[in-house]
């Protein structure tokens, strides 16, 4: 950092062509200006400067020097700016792409909403693989792997799935003791809206190709947790969407040995120096309470 005044006072003098009027800028005589002058150009081993008692003139090596001195003192004022930024309060809008899974994640934002109120929340719903960028999204949050040199991601947490039922139904239809013993019961299935294709209950495939009944589906999981509360039959379901149902006893979750995934939730942004408050508090925010509210 005692190299950072010297450096300054030549991009003055480089400026002003006199001795004088940078010393008259810093409060310094100009005596002391061509003192520190002169030490710089020793310790460079290069002359800066063409000086007589009429004039000064910057030599060549002195504008390579004064182009990469504007650049360093550029880093030095965006670094300022951007710890300046993370000081200010969050505010604005701040547009958000969420999986349509994501309405169970409302609590959690909407505890973020109320930490900051002056950040305007946008949200869209959708299992479209979105375009962060050229849709202009602050934010989206997507399970899986997500391969793309213009952002930066965080794990939010990992989750697994549970087959589960109510009390009522397997009463009446009995409890599976295996993955075989699925074909004799009532399944219902989430399908991919942007596909229409159902998702795969994720079984340990040791025993073999299972081919599960199809009695109802659904593009969202709302309906499905409905339905399996209600006893029409057994769902597949992220732990983190009925955890709550199971403590409550509403659900009951079979085979859970024989399920082997872990699914994992990533927040992703825009790659930028300069993060803006808003996502920078969404992004920690959500990172530790997502999965712990």
């Amino acid at each position: 950092m005692d190299n950072i005044g010297p450096l300054n006072v030549f991009m003055i003098v480089a400026e002003t062509r006199s001795f004088v009027r940078t010393g008259e800028a810093l409060g310094v005589s100009s005596s002391a200006v061509g003192k520190t002058m002169a030490r710089l150009e020793k310790r460079l081993g290069v002359r800066l400067f063409h000086r007589n008692t009429r004039s000064i003139a910057i030599t060549a090596e002195g504008v390579m020097f004064l182009e990469r001195c504007r650049r360093i003192f550029s880093e030095i004022e965006a670094a300022e700016q951007e710890l300046s930024q993370t000081m200010a309060a969050p505010r604005g809008r701040l547009r958000v792409s969420l999986p349509l899974a994501g309405m169970l994640f409302m609590p959690t934002i909407t505890k973020f909403m109320r930490l900051f109120p002056e950040v305007t929340i946008d949200l869209d719903f959708t299992d479209r693989l979105v375009d962060v960028i050229e849709e202009g999204f602050d934010a989206v949050v997507r399970t899986g792997e997500v391969i793309d040199s213009r952002l930066m991601v965080r794990t939010l947490g990992k989750f697994s799935h549970r087959i589960v039922g109510s009390k009522d139904y397997f009463t009446r239809f009995g409890v599976p003791e295996r993955p075989q013993d699925l074909s004799a019961h009532i399944c219902l299935h989430h399908k991919y809206p942007s596909s229409g294709k159902l998702e795969r209950w994720p079984l340990d495939a040791s025993e073999g190709k299972l081919e599960l009944p199809v009695s109802s589906m659904a593009s969202t999981l709302e309906p499905l947790i409905s339905m399996a509360e209600e006893g029409l039959g057994l769902a597949c379901l992220p732990l983190f969407t009925i955890g709550r149902q199971i403590d409550d006893g509403k659900l009951v979750a079979v085979l859970d040995k024989h399920i082997e995934d872990v699914g994992e939730f990533r927040i992703l942004w825009p790659s930028s120096r300069h993060l803006s408050p808003k996502i920078q508090a969404f992004v920690k925010f959500m990172a530790e309470n997502l999965f712990h509210t």
